[in-house]
């Protein structure tokens, strides 16, 4: 497909792309994990990464520890788990790639090995946790009699059903042993713990990254039964014996297990938002920021912004509008995409070639929902010439919009954000040019 030719469209294509590479640039862990890495104890460092991040985060630390303080394989041991295609080699430290959003058996295997490091932690050792996004699907311990094959099928229901990040996590939490604390249980005998996270969650919680593997877990049994309940979520007959067990319930504040435990939160959402903010001020635009928690259906918050920039636009004002968070999508047709995609497509039609408007939608981790392959698209890109070029190749964007097909729609026109894995882990990054 031809590319854009009006210079005016080019231009604001290309501010697009930059802005949000400043915006993944700030969060990657080689600019914000080094400041946080705490100075070595005498007894062992037992390292533990898990999420998009995971590899990367733990070969910043590998790295700090072994060239600034002289740590060798005597002192530092450890696991990080990513998913397939976000592995970094980091001395010291094992690591594995892993299925997202799907968990497989590879992170079966690493997430054994993982607790077993914690648990064998003694009076002298100190466990550091990276923890990003992803961490929920690539740290994988089927609690009781579950099986990977009923968990995999619980997590499809989950992300087909459209329910947000927390309510996922909140029925994960109650179906694993690493989840919801336990991994701080595990690991209770350490001199102490330390967890450095890079959220991707709204508002940042950290029950909620990675599903809170080394916090108290605020949510309960009940609250999982009445999710499963509400979303339709069928459940084998193993997790309705972990859902209705009260001896599963997972640790609360006050537990023992959490009186060495610490938690620091070294990158966010917003973080992400505030750097794309700088560069558009920079090229002249003035930032919008409409927050870095919102939550909604993808497509029905791209009209609402649409319908923002094309009040910008008849007021005169040249704004960057940059939003961030996590759309959900809940899915009615045949096709493929993700969050950014549909975002993307809806924002294309309800804008209708208005001039002057382009916008970019991305998670800043590289993909957005697809076959959890490490080449699966990030996003979408649109401009006033989006519905022309989509027509002329035999598209009909409303039709591919009501199947979300959203990756063949931005595939046919070129117009797929294809940044490659990341190694980081903030949302998604969403901006829309006006003017």
């Amino acid at each position: 497909m031809t590319a854009p030719t009006d210079p005016a469209v080019r231009t604001q294509r290309a501010l697009l792309g930059g802005f949000l590479d400043a915006a993944i640039a700030a969060v990657h862990p080689e600019k914000c994990l080094r400041a946080h890495l705490p100075p070595p104890t005498p007894g062992r460092l037992i390292i533990l990464g898990a999420g998009k991040a995971g590899g990367s985060m733990a070969a910043v630390a590998s790295d700090f520890y072994r060239q600034e303080h002289g740590l060798g394989d005597d002192r530092i041991v450890g696991l990080a788990v990513a998913r397939h295609g976000y592995g970094q080699e980091a001395p010291g430290i094992r690591m594995v790639e892993a299925g997202h959003p799907v968990p497989d058996e590879a992170g079966i295997a690493a997430t054994k090995e993982a607790l077993a490091l914690a648990s064998g932690a003694g009076l002298d050792d100190e466990v550091l946790v990276l923890l990003s996004g992803g961490g929920s699907a690539n740290w994988i311990a089927p609690a009781g009699d579950l099986t990977l094959s009923e968990k995999q099928a619980i997590t499809r229901a989950m992300l087909r059903s459209g329910a947000p990040i927390g309510e996922i996590n909140t029925v994960r939490k109650h179906l694993s042993r690493i989840k919801g604390g336990r991994l701080a249980m595990a690991a209770r005998n350490a001199r102490s713990i330390l967890t450095l996270a890079i959220s991707d969650v709204p508002f940042d919680d950290p029950a909620v990254i990675a599903s809170g593997p080394t916090v108290p877990d605020p949510s309960t049994l009940a609250e999982a039964r009445a999710i499963c309940e509400r979303r339709g979520i069928p459940l084998p007959e193993a997790a309705l014996r972990l859902l209705n067990d009260p001896a599963n319930e997972t640790p609360k504040a006050g537990d023992p297990a959490f009186a060495r435990s610490a938690y620091r939160i070294i990158a966010r959402p917003v973080d992400a938002l505030e750097a794309a903010a700088s560069a558009a001020r920079a090229a002249g635009y003035e930032p919008v920021m409409l927050g870095s928690d919102l939550e909604g259906e993808a497509r029905e918050v791209a009209a609402e912004h649409a319908a923002l920039a094309l009040e910008m636009k008849a007021a005169g004002r040249k704004v960057a509008l940059i939003s961030g968070g996590e759309f959900t999508v809940t899915i009615r047709g045949e096709g493929h995409g993700g969050p950014n995609q549909e975002y993307a497509l809806a924002l294309a039609i309800a804008l209708a070639a208005e001039p002057g408007i382009s916008g970019i939608a991305a998670d800043t981790d590289g993909t957005d929902g697809g076959r959890g392959e490490a080449t699966d698209p990030a996003g979408g890109l649109v401009d006033p010439t989006t519905l022309e070029r989509a027509r002329t190749a035999g598209l009909d964007p409303a039709a591919m919009l009501a199947d979300n097909d959203s990756t063949r729609f931005f595939d046919a026109i070129g117009d797929l954000v294809q940044p490659g894995p990341t190694r980081t882990n903030v949302n998604d990054c969403r901006i829309i040019l006006v003017g």
